[in-house]
């Protein structure tokens, strides 16, 4: 990440890892910061993640330039608004559907008419410590816009979505998508088309493609296309996975004793 701004590594098809964090604490932030995760994506869709809980979290990691992303509850602006202001990397934006929804997004999280309001004494611009012109620049350089595809509808409309002037990446998510198709699981014909038809609009557009995996494997096995982007887990999972493997090791232990009945 030392080479190319967390934008560029985006756009650029660099391969990154990330997770989805469900826990409104800076403590379990820090932790996650010094896994090597290239960046970390609060969601504010999922998790008890208030603006409350967003502000301390998103002051440590702008203080730390670390790239954090905010998954907004929805697409409305004052979403989009408040998440930026407070420090955020960027927005990923669930149920993105269209090209029009995908527009308004894009224009809700950047400055100009109709757009993202500008203020000059938020967190992300200083505190009214910079000028009109470095903070716009800023914005420009910095911002990422990342829309997810949850949708059948959103499948059929991703070279439009892709296509979308400040959209930055397009996010597959593959719970919801296979939840639309009817599936009970995440492995079906559906889906693997659907990769291939997001896939095939990201990179006609010149636009990163992300998507949720539970580990690194499958994230290999969805690299034929195109993702560079991988959002691992999350702190519960990999939590439930620690704990569940050690428990495991404890239980394997050779022991005389008996264990204790009622």
């Amino acid at each position: 990440m030392a080479r190319v701004s967390f934008k560029d590594a985006v756009t650029g098809g660099w391969p990154l890892a990330g997770t989805f964090m469900k826990t409104p604490s800076v403590e379990v932030f820090e932790v996650l910061m010094r896994s090597g995760l290239d960046v970390i994506c609060l969601d504010a869709e999922h998790a008890p993640f208030d603006r409350a809980a967003l502000n301390p979290i998103l002051a440590v990691a702008r203080a730390a330039g670390f790239p954090a992303l905010v998954r907004v509850a929805s697409a409305a602006p004052d979403n989009i608004l408040q998440a930026l202001d407070l420090g955020a990397t960027g927005v990923v934006v669930p149920h993105v559907g269209d090209g029009a929804a995908a527009r308004a997004v894009a224009r809700a999280a950047r400055f100009g008419a109709g757009g993202r309001g500008y203020a000059g004494s938020s967190r992300w611009a200083g505190y009214a410590t910079r000028t009109m012109h470095d903070i716009l620049a800023q914005s420009a350089e910095e911002t990422v816009v990342i829309a997810q595809i949850e949708d059948p509808g959103a499948v059929l409309a991703a070279d439009d979505i892709a296509a979308a002037d400040g959209v930055d990446a397009l996010f597959l998510g593959p719970a919801d998508l296979s939840v639309a198709y009817g599936k009970t699981s995440q492995d079906s014909p559906e889906l693997r088309a659907a990769f291939a038809r997001v896939g095939q609009a990201a990179a006609a557009h010149g636009k990163g493609f992300m998507t949720f995996v539970p580990d690194a494997a499958r994230a290999a096995a969805l690299r034929c296309h195109g993702v560079s982007g991988f959002f691992i887990a999350s702190e519960h999972a990999w939590m439930l996975a620690g704990a569940r493997a050690e428990v495991a090791g404890i239980r394997a232990i050779e022991t005389d004793k008996v264990p204790p009945v009622g």
